[in-house]
């Protein structure tokens, strides 16, 4: 590495958000600009580690060559760099802002000392080559002639779509939605991913040949069979949209939405600007999240900016601890407790972090006309079992009413809807997601290919890209026999065939 003694000389300093009491009050990304010497001195701290557990299978899921990188940026070799960060990931913009970052879980150095910034780094690269316009339309050289459907435009989808065109496909992309993007577009609000990050690159796809239909919701409006007729193969890509609910009593009364329909309609506000009938207003109302993820963060810092009067969290686990647990080594992901963008701004504006612990839902209360007024819980503690297992206990006496005029569903998602499964006739495994082998991505129907959350359930944006990523490359050997694609683990060219 550039800077051998780096990681011994230099300590872990984030790029900062901006004042939680500032960002508060707009839509604009938290994010503040990074200065040079920052992001070098972290890039030195990246250790000549031998393995660099960060771009293994317990870290990168695209395998990014993080150390590569890292030492480029140390170096002051930025449009070096953004071409390493191209070799393996589309879309580096969107994971260096919404991705957990599980790479910097598996750092090597974060065995004993706080790990590399990497998704700072990440993000700081592609944002520059953006800025120094690095980043143009390459169309192919030559094209195949054959034509592929991808339902779906999330991550899996657009991953699939900026390879397969590389390849020298004309590709299709179907979403249902009135704007490209998926869970990019309106799963994640626009101070976390600004919308314009994701229309820059579905212009630069647009203007190196692929073609994108919004209001295309196929299965409703468009048959399928038509696709698989019209196209030599068909990638579903249509993510897990169906939310887990909460049937508990009360559950109809008018207040009580799933997390997505809260944030769908927020974002279409703010790209419209102006109310839709979609718009759920949290301005004034006691809320209450339930779920810990990051939907519920961002549904937390969404209802912060409309002005609620309150803000709770519910969480049905315990409190995580501030260290690696015994039963959670390095480098498996560190479940420890972790403060993000939403509880910030919650305890900036309430006084403290709106996260509660070990409760359970009981029954959400009618007002006597219909509307939700409050909800009653329950405590309730963990026990481990003999077999390892976890056994949840309610704990006598702890009943509690809390007020609430808007509670939030965020935790977590069933899998796929089943529309297309019921018109298209491929078989699903056991979690109702899409049937396809990873690796593989068929399909039960010979030329119907599926990736990402659609096929492994739910999951993050960086997992849905490899997906895309890899069914791409599937697809490619299906039409041509051969693929010069990367598989996933690789960033060369290398050919190989069907067999």
């Amino acid at each position: 590495m550039g800077k051998p003694t780096g990681f011994k000389e230099f300590d872990r300093k984030k790029v900062p958000w901006r004042l939680p009491v500032v960002r508060i009050n707009d839509y604009q990304e938290i994010y503040t600009e990074p200065k040079e010497e920052l992001l070098r001195e972290q890039g030195a701290r990246c250790m000549d580690c031998g393995v660099p557990f960060c771009q293994s299978s317990s870290g990168c899921p695209i395998d990014n060559l993080i150390p590569e990188w890292n030492d480029l940026v140390y170096n002051g070799r930025w449009e070096d760099a953004i071409q390493r960060l191209h070799k393996t990931n589309n879309f580096p913009e969107f994971t260096g802002r919404v991705c957990p970052a599980p790479c910097e879980g598996s750092c090597v150095l974060g065995i004993t000392n706080p790990p590399v910034t990497i998704k700072n780094i990440e993000n700081a690269i592609v944002d520059r080559a953006w800025q120094e316009g690095w980043i143009k339309p390459e169309p192919p050289n030559a094209r195949t002639g054959k034509k592929v459907a991808i339902i779906g435009s999330g991550p899996a989808g657009l991953a699939a779509a900026d390879q397969l065109n590389r390849a020298g496909h004309l590709v299709t992309v179907f979403e249902r939605a009135s704007r490209i993007g998926g869970l990019l577009m309106y799963g994640i609000p626009n101070m976390k991913l600004d919308k314009n990050q994701v229309a820059r690159r579905v212009e630069k796809m647009t203007a190196e040949g692929v073609t994108f239909k919004t209001n295309a919701n196929v299965g409703v409006d468009i048959d399928p069979k038509d696709l698989q007729k019209d196209f030599d193969a068909v990638l579903l890509s249509t993510g897990a949209t169906k939310p887990r609910d909460l049937p508990i009593p009360g559950r109809d009364l008018k207040g009580v939405h799933f997390a997505m329909d809260y944030l769908t309609g927020n974002t279409k506000k703010v790209l419209d600007k102006t109310d839709t009938a979609e718009f759920i207003n949290s301005e004034g109302k006691d809320v209450i999240v339930i779920g810990g993820g990051d939907t519920g963060t961002d549904c937390i810092g969404t209802s912060i900016r409309h002005g609620c009067k309150s803000m709770v969290n519910f969480e049905l686990l315990p409190q995580p601890p501030e260290e690696r647990a015994p039963d959670n080594p390095w480098p498996e992901w560190p479940r420890v407790f972790r403060t993000d963008y939403g509880h910030e701004e919650a305890a900036a504006k309430f006084g403290k972090d709106p996260r509660t612990y070990c409760i359970l839902s009981k029954e959400f209360i009618d007002d006597g006309q219909g509307n939700l007024s409050g909800i009653r819980t329950v405590g309730v503690e963990w026990t481990k079992k003999p077999d390892g297992g976890w056994a949840m206990s309610e704990i006598e006496g702890s009943e509690k009413v809390w007020p609430a005029q808007r509670v939030y569903l965020a935790m977590g998602f069933l899998g796929p809807e089943q529309y297309l499964v019921e018109s298209m006739g491929f078989e699903t495994d056991n979690r109702s997601n899409y049937k396809a082998e990873h690796g593989k991505f068929t399909t039960s129907i010979e030329g119907v290919f599926a990736a990402g959350d659609c096929r492994r359930g739910q999951s993050l944006v960086v997992w849905a890209i490899n997906e895309g990523r890899g069914a791409a490359r599937a697809i490619d050997i299906f039409l041509q026999g051969s693929s010069v694609l990367p598989a996933p683990g690789t960033t060369m060219g290398t050919e190989l065939s069907a067999t």
